[in-house]
């Protein structure tokens, strides 16, 4: 049996890297693909995210020619491979274009977010999703919002949060000298640091308290938190798990809309693997993985967000409670819970 992943970018891409390339790196690794070929082809180009972030937009040029790349990779599918496609294969084109590219072949979706948004302001894509989770063989989701959306488009679904491999994280008590609040994103997300400024002074202002943002670091020159005490980093996959490590809390604010609502709360599983005591706004997934008192705090109030990081930093068997906590709770997202799960997934649906 052919199987080929198709995930949306290459490896700079978090949601390619951690729901397709990390799965298929473990295909090969665990000796289980004898009788299977697995196969994998890169989306959208690291350098088109380099450009993306650095800019907040990409030019025509380099939109064209990743857009030539995907077309290219669409053409040249195996007739007879089977896919695991993350959202499309091709973005802005329609649902009866896209069906003649793949064509019979039997293929499995891939969700971690609410994508139906970008498209809902364009009648020509309004319906390319619903349409897609109808053909598919299966859907697999990050969460229960999608579970919940997709229910009733495919019965063959299922749910596999966005997970860590345990195995790279560790808790570390080297921290940093300040006690160091800690947001990781792009800065696509950055907004919603920036919606929370008001919160973010305040819990800086006696300058013994930073925000580390591990992102980009022009975003310190470009588009500054005015008044907070904060440093900016630039993510890297190599680095980004000690910056992680050696922080104190994690964080995780959101807006309450309908794409924060289908986001899967990464963030949150990212911290809590190094054993970081969170804190997030109770919005979709972050309801879940945040145990109130137990491994962090909800905080939708500016009150709770200061109350919620003035008790951590303030009370040693509070913050200590939640950090063993989180830890121990890392398991529930990881990779070595969720990896049978998806490969049984995939071999019966495509065994049918």
């Amino acid at each position: 049996m052919k199987i080929g992943f198709y995930p949306r970018y290459d490896r700079l891409g978090a949601s390619s890297r951690y729901r397709f390339f990390m799965y298929f790196d473990r295909c090969i690794q665990s000796g289980i693909s004898a009788g299977n070929s697995w196969n994998i082809y890169p989306g959208m180009s690291d350098d088109y995210l380099r450009e993306l972030y650095q800019r907040s937009q990409v030019g025509k040029l380099r939109q064209a020619g990743e857009m030539c790349h995907l077309f290219k990779r669409a053409c040249q599918i195996p007739r007879d491979e089977k896919m695991i496609i993350e959202y499309e294969l091709m973005p802005h084109l329609p649902w009866a274009w896209e069906r003649k590219l793949i064509g019979n072949r039997s293929y499995i979706l891939n969700f971690d977010d609410n994508v139906w948004e970008k498209y809902r302001d364009n009648s020509r894509l309004l319906d390319k999703f619903d349409q897609l989770c109808r053909h598919a063989a299966g859907v697999i989701v990050a969460n229960n919002f999608l579970l919940e959306k997709i229910s009733g488009l495919n019965s063959n679904i299922c749910l596999i949060p966005t997970v860590l491999d345990l195995d790279k994280y560790t808790v570390c008590n080297d921290k940093f000298e300040k006690f160091t609040i800690v947001w990781i994103g792009t800065p696509v997300t950055y907004m919603y640091l920036e919606q929370h400024i008001e919160v973010l002074r305040q819990i800086t202002a006696d300058n013994k308290c930073e925000l580390l943002v591990v992102a980009a670091a022009d975003l310190g020159h470009t588009r500054p938190l005015q008044g907070v005490n904060a440093r900016y980093v630039n993510w890297s996959e190599k680095d980004e798990i000690a910056y992680l490590q050696r922080s104190h809390v994690g964080i995780m604010p959101l807006s309450d809309d309908e794409f924060s609502r289908g986001k899967s709360a990464f963030k949150l599983l990212q911290y809590q693997a190094c054993g970081l005591p969170l804190i997030a706004s109770p919005v979709g997934e972050n309801k879940r993985v945040v145990i109130p008192g137990e491994n962090g705090f909800l905080a939708e109030s500016a009150a709770e967000w200061i109350w919620a990081l003035q008790k951590l930093r303030s009370d040693q068997t509070v913050y200590d409670h939640c950090s063993c906590k989180a830890r121990a709770q890392a398991y529930e997202y990881s990779l070595q819970k969720y990896w049978p799960v998806f490969h049984d997934f995939i071999i019966k649906t495509f065994s049918n």
